[in-house]
Parts: C-alpha cells; sequence; structure tokens
C-alpha cells in the first residue's frame, strides 16, 4: 500500500471511530438508565455517576475534533417517507462547532448534576428526604441527558424534534419526582402541557417544510421562497419561546421548582430550556437570509421578556423561584444574540453562542448551591436564612462567583459573553443600539439585586435555620468546586467553538 492509501486508510479509521463515539454518546445513557431503573438502591448510585461519566468521554473526542474533522454521519430511512435527494438519510450525528458547544455543557453538566445527585437525593437532606426512589429517578435522568444529546447531534428537524418530545417526557417526570406534592404534579403537568403546545408549532414548521422541499435538512429552508420562510421561522420561534420559558409561556418554568433541585439545575438552567436556544441558533446558523423584521421581532421579545421576569424579582423569597426568573431572562440574551445574528452581526451572534456555555456554567452552580443550602439547612427561603457563610464558606463562594458569572463580572465567564452581545449590537447601530441599553440595564440592576439577596442570606446574625447546620456532602462540594473552575475556564475552551460557526 503506497503512503497516500495508507494516509486515507487512516484518514477513514479515525473519522469511523469520531461517528462511533458520537453515537456512543446517545446510546450510552439511554443503556445507562434501564440498568440504573433496574438496580435502584445505593446500586443506582454507581451505575449513574458511570454510565454519565462514559457519555461525557464518548462525546469528548467529537467535541475536540468538531473544528477540523466535524462529525456528519447518517444512517436509516423509512421508506414510506420518500425524501427528495437520493440517497438522503434521516438519522445520524452531526458534531459541528455548534453541536459540540451544546453538547459539551450537556454531557459536563449531566455529570456533575448525577454526581452531586447521589447525595442529594437521599435520606439526609433536611428539605425533602428520600428513602426510596433512587432508581426511577437516575432512570428519568439519565434518559433525559440521552435526549439532550440526541437535540445537541441531530443532523436534521426530524430527528431533533424526537428528542425534542422526549425532553418533555423527561421533563414531567422528573418535575414531578416528588409524588406526594401536590404542587409538584401540577407543576409537571404545566410543564408538559405548554411546552408540547411549542412542540406543535414547531412540527408544524417541519410538515411544511417537508411539504415543500421533501427534506428535513436543516438547509432546507433555503429552498423556498423567504415569504414562506419567515412564516416557518415565527413557528419555529415560538416552539423555541415554549421551551425556553419565554413571554407569554414563562409561567411553567418558576412553578417547575418543585422538581429537585439538581433538576433544577439540569434541566432548567443548563440543558432543557437551552434546547429552544440551541433550536433558535441551528436556524440561524443554517440560512442564508431572512427578513430584517424576523431579528426585530426575536430581539423585541426577547427584551419584553427581560423586562417581565426582572419586574417580579422583587417579590421573590423562593431562592429557586428567583433563579428560574433569572434563568429566563438569561435566555432571552441568547435569542437577542440569534436576532443579531439575523441582522448579520457575526459579533453579536457568537455572543448568543458563548451565553449558552457562560450561563449554563454560573447559573448550573447557583442552583446547586442552593440546593447546598436547602440539603444542609432545610430551607431555601430568603426571610429564613442569614449568616449562612460562617457555617458554609464553600456554598457562600461558590453562590457569589455564580452571581458574578451570570451577571457579567470580570473575569468570570458571562462578562465574555456579554461583551461580545453588547458589542455586536453596538456595532450594528440602529434598533441593535437599544437591544444593547437594555442588556446594560437588565445587568445593572440584577447584579444589584442579587447582590443584595447574597448578602442577606450569607452574612448578618445566623438565622435559627442557619444555627442548626452541622454536616457536609463530598459530591456535592465536588460538583460546586468543578462548576467555580468552570465559571473562570468555560469561556476559553468555548470560544473556539463559537467562533467557528459563521453564519452563511
Amino acid at each position: 500500500m503506497v503512503e497516500g492509501e495508507i494516509e486515507i486508510a487512516v484518514r477513514i479509521s479515525w473519522g469511523q471511530l469520531l461517528q462511533g463515539f458520537a453515537l456512543a454518546s446517545i446510546v450510552t445513557p439511554i443503556v445507562g438508565a434501564i440498568v440504573a431503573g433496574l438496580t435502584g438502591g445505593r446500586k443506582a448510585n454507581f451505575t449513574a455517576v458511570f454510565f454519565t461519566a462514559l457519555t461525557a468521554i464518548f462525546a469528548l473526542l467529537p467535541i475536540s475534533q468538531s473544528l477540523s474533522q466535524p462529525v456528519n454521519y447518517r444512517f436509516g430511512s423509512l421508506p414510506w417517507l420518500p425524501v427528495k435527494t437520493a440517497g438522503e438519510k434521516l438519522f445520524g450525528a452531526l458534531v459541528d462547532p455548534l453541536a459540540a458547544l451544546m453538547l459539551l455543557m450537556v454531557v459536563v453538566m449531566g455529570f456533575l448534576v448525577v454526581l452531586y445527585s447521589t447525595s442529594y437525593i437521599g435520606p439526609k437532606n433536611r428539605e425533602h428526604p428520600v428513602y426510596d426512589g433512587k432508581g426511577r429517578y437516575f432512570f428519568w435522568l439519565l434518559l433525559f441527558v440521552a435526549s439532550m444529546v440526541g437535540v445537541a447531534t441531530a443532523p436534521n428537524f426530524l430527528q431533533l424534534f424526537i428528542a425534542w418530545e422526549v425532553t418533555t417526557l423527561c421533563s414531567w417526570a422528573l418535575i414531578s419526582y416528588y409524588d406526594e406534592n401536590p404542587e409538584a404534579l401540577r407543576a409537571g403537568y404545566k410543564a408538559l402541557i405548554m411546552t408540547h403546545i411549542g412542540g406543535l408549532f414547531l412540527m408544524t414548521a417541519i410538515v411544511i417544510l417537508f411539504i415543500n422541499t421533501r427534506s428535513f435538512e436543516f438547509a432546507a429552508l433555503n429552498r423556498i421562497p423567504i415569504g414562506l420562510r419567515n412564516t416557518l421561522f415565527v413557528l419555529i420561534l415560538i416552539g423555541a419561546w415554549s421551551k425556553a420559558a419565554q413571554f407569554p409561556f414563562y409561567t411553567w418554568l418558576p412553578d417547575a421548582m418543585a422538581a429537585p433541585t439538581p433538576i433544577s439545575a439540569y434541566l432548567h438552567a443548563a440543558a432543557m430550556v437551552k434546547a429552544g436556544v440551541y433550536l433558535t441558533a441551528r436556524t440561524v446558523a443554517s440560512c442564508e437570509h431572512f427578513s430584517y423584521s424576523m431579528g426585530i421581532l426575536t430581539g423585541v421579545m426577547g427584551m419584553v421578556t427581560m423586562f417581565v421576569v426582572v419586574y417580579l424579582f422583587f417579590f421573590q423569597d423562593d431562592l429557586k423561584r428567583l433563579l428560574a426568573l433569572s434563568t429566563i431572562a438569561h435566555l432571552a440574551y441568547i435569542l437577542i444574540g440569534c436576532g443579531l445574528g439575523i441582522f448579520g452581526s457575526q459579533t453579536g451572534f457568537q455572543g448568543g453562542l458563548l451565553h449558552i456555555a457562560a450561563h449554563g456554567a454560573g447559573k448550573g452552580l447557583l442552583f446547586l448551591s442552593v440546593g447546598a443550602l436547602a440539603y444542609f439547612s432545610g430551607s431555601k427561603r430568603i426571610s429564613e436564612l442569614s449568616g449562612v457563610a460562617g457555617k458554609l464558606p464553600l456554598v457562600a463562594t461558590a453562590f457569589f462567583v455564580g452571581v458574578l458569572t451570570v451577571t457579567g463580572v470580570p473575569p468570570f465567564a458571562g462578562f465574555w459573553s456579554k461583551l461580545f452581545l453588547i458589542a455586536g449590537a453596538l456595532q450594528h447601530g440602529g434598533f441593535a443600539t437599544l437591544l444593547a441599553v437594555f442588556m446594560l440595564v437588565e445587568s445593572v440592576v440584577v447584579f444589584s439585586w442579587f447582590l443584595y439577596v447574597g448578602q442577606r442570606v450569607f452574612f448578618g446574625e445566623p438565622s435559627k435555620v442557619a444555627m442548626q447546620i452541622a454536616s457536609h456532602s463530598a459530591p456535592i462540594e465536588i460538583a460546586l468546586v468543578v462548576l467555580i473552575i468552570l465559571c473562570l475556564g468555560i469561556i476559553p475552551i468555548s470560544l473556539p467553538l463559537a467562533q467557528g460557526v459563521v453564519l452563511p
């Protein structure tokens, strides 16, 4: 065999290895979910940690190679659903820079949340002691990880929609995990119904796209007239708004805080709600042109959502509900970045993509620190907590690092993503300047309020609840330390990926 043939053979083998790892990152958590569900008890802890760690390992190789050798592996077709392009496969795995950015947060946060949950879901939890049901918990959580990997790596709208609907089902089951609590059951059904309604709009867009192009490919949007293309974008955007809890669909997310806190950290900060903004980003990155009005629509709805939820900040006593409202505002940031992408601002669009990672690390840390408060003290109410820092210095540090990250204080990750967003908006000018002003005002107001809340909870005279804290948990503390590090280090990792996503 000559040198050139050897090089081609090695390249093919390496490409096949990447494809295998990408597919394994979907299959592995499904296998783990089944095994954890069948074993239950303490064995479910080891099973869940092992399979999510393995999932992260499988995913990291395609992620690391996505800039130089993206995975685009296709297989399978449905004879009764003929596509226009001969040989077009309906299923597979796509790991390009955009998918890699989303996949990175899905698998890393998935592992940390599972590790954290091995301690949180147990009898030592002072807020919600659990004596049974770990198998059920980890079954749904690992299935959710699998479905989010499916969303991130979907090569077309059809596979993305299938994974999208599985996330809706998993969200319902996990929000309702405390099934003895009527509030949790209601919150689960509310999330199921409201996000599924958005899913119907997305399904309608996919059907119309297929009727007109005989294709489910993201790029097939370029093959339809601009008027119909804008209509489909609005339908897709409604689906994204429902999943990302944007106005007017925002009410399900604060109610979903009835879920266990690790679930709130994963489903409602790092993963599920990010599916909506990822769908929008994927649509914008795949289509050569949308009308300017679509960018205005995306930006205006982002501003409206921010205004509504920031106003509601000042009436919250439950820390998790406060964080949920903050999550909604930050998802609006990412959608504003997508709107800037429609305007043609590469910098603003990349800022929105960076915010997927920055917010995932910062808000994940905030949720897990509040979960630690509830685990150790039995409460997460602002009015019942003060002077906690003396008892839980690591938790206090984690909370304030999370605050500095999501509000955009340098050198933490949120500063860099917001810098790209605001710079992109100012560079474009016109209506985008208003978006920049709005983002700056929101950052100042939220920073001030979160600083006030943090000072009230962690400093001052210890409250009665704080005086009772006298324990620690290695899994919880490890997850917090890793996320603190990520709040500083996630941008150097994710920036090359965001810069690898070039607007058409």
